[in-house]
């Protein structure tokens, strides 16, 4: 990765493309320490335990800390993607028709999510803000009412927005996906703290008789992340290689041609879908908390959508299984697929062409997103488990959801980065 990295940097176009990308990542930063006006950012710290505050945090980069302008995060721009795709599976007629149009139709489903995500983030943030300022004993809003709460709905509306564009900004002139690269560089901007937060909670604040327990547990905790870092590359590079073959020799065709499917298909979309789609009902409860935390549903619906209980732990791996194999279908269409390989003179040997191609392939998407979805599961359920059940910190909960954040996105770009290498390389070739 590191050289590739080097490599990368001895391109000029490449090199543009790195250095635009870090410059729209440190605007993304900098608008995370600009706390809303009118707010009290440190009432924050009195609202107590809830599983809202460290997942909002996680998908805004801890913008939610001191109540930035980028509080909301991108969370509002992927529900409104979750829902425009769910819509399009045959719900929405105009929807389908778009979806068949190309870059046309691509573009017009962008802009129906933008219109989406306004609502949103507009109806979420005002949520938000007025759940944290009851829940907050010193008072979040400086003067709650009603115009209050609507001027700061529309500031962190307006960052959700900047925050899209900078991210469609990295997608069309940058390195890889926009949104997962502002969660990636949010993640990674608190590891710093996360980080002095353990070490003095297991080290430097414990007493002399704990502070070898305490070296211990960080010295097992890092031994646990290099090994999950492992297991994650390993699972996320492998792929099943599906042989083609061409009813025509073409010029310069290879031997030995296949179809690569990965294993995890999804890639880390499906864990920030989940993330994302868990906050609007935590968000909708928060409103009715004042005046109704005592009755039966609010607390069997607060225990269901709650990241510290079991319960939420499980509607939250649930989702995350949900969205592998809904993504994965996204990702590759068998449909289109099979109408490829046929335009292209080329099969599946023992398989026949079009329908039997198109069956065969979501069979086998079918099995991959199945061990795809154990994997992302497994990995964001155990780390929430331990801070349920053992005591951690809720910051090692959700580390393995950050993980795989990161190492996901982290394996894409290296893969672009790889891929735009090679281009260079081809097209000095041919000139």
């Amino acid at each position: 990765m590191l050289n590739t990295l080097r490599n990368a940097f001895k391109v000029k176009e490449i090199r543009s493309k790195i250095l635009f990308t870090l410059g729209v990542l440190i605007v993304y930063r900098l608008g995370a320490q600009i706390t809303v006006p009118g707010v009290n950012a440190a009432a924050l710290t009195k609202v107590g335990a809830t599983g809202l505050i460290p997942l909002l945090d996680t998908v805004s980069g801890g913008g939610l800390a001191n109540y930035s302008i980028f509080s909301m995060g991108v969370s509002p721009f992927i529900t409104a993607q979750i829902v425009i795709q769910l819509l399009q599976m045959d719900i929405v007629p105009k929807f389908v028709e778009w979806s068949k149009q190309g870059e046309v139709g691509r573009r017009k489903l962008n802009q129906v999510t933008r219109y989406l995500t306004i609502i949103l983030s507009f109806i979420q943030s005002i949520g938000i803000t007025a759940g944290f300022n009851s829940l907050s004993q010193m008072g979040l809003v400086k003067d709650p009412s009603i115009k209050t709460f609507v001027s700061i709905g529309i500031i962190l509306t307006g960052g959700t927005m900047l925050i899209t564009w900078l991210g469609e900004q990295i997608t069309d002139k940058g390195l890889g996906n926009g949104v997962s690269m502002i969660i990636f560089a949010g993640i990674i901007a608190r590891l710093p703290s996360g980080l002095k937060q353990i070490v003095q909670e297991h080290i430097l604040n414990a007493k002399a008789a704990d502070m070898w327990k305490g070296i211990l547990f960080v010295v097992v905790l890092i031994v646990a992340v290099i090994a999950i870092v492992i297991f994650v590359t390993w699972v996320q590079q492998a792929n099943r290689k599906i042989p083609i073959q061409y009813t025509r020799r073409e010029a310069g065709a290879g031997e030995n041609s296949y179809l690569p499917l990965k294993v995890n298909v999804a890639g880390v979309i499906p864990v920030i879908f989940a993330s994302s789609f868990i906050m609007t009902p935590q968000t909708i409860l928060m409103a009715f908390q004042a005046s109704h935390s005592e009755d039966t549903w609010f607390q069997v619906l607060s225990n269901i959508f709650s990241m510290q209980t079991m319960t939420g732990s499980i509607v939250y791996t649930v989702l995350i299984v949900l969205f592998t194999f809904f993504y994965a279908f996204v990702q590759v269409n068998p449909e289109k697929v099979a109408e490829n390989l046929t335009k292209q003179g080329s099969y599946i040997p023992g398989v026949w062409p079009g329908k039997g191609t198109e069956k065969y392939l979501s069979g086998v998407l079918m099995r991959l997103s199945t061990v795809g979805a154990l994997f992302l599961g497994v990995i964001a359920l155990l780390p929430q488990l331990a801070a349920n059940l053992g005591g951690l910190p809720q910051s090692i909960g959700l580390g393995g959801t950050s993980l795989l954040i990161v190492v996901g996105v982290a394996l894409e770009s290296t893969r672009q980065l790889e891929g735009l290498l090679m281009k260079r390389k081809y097209v000095g070739f041919i000139r």
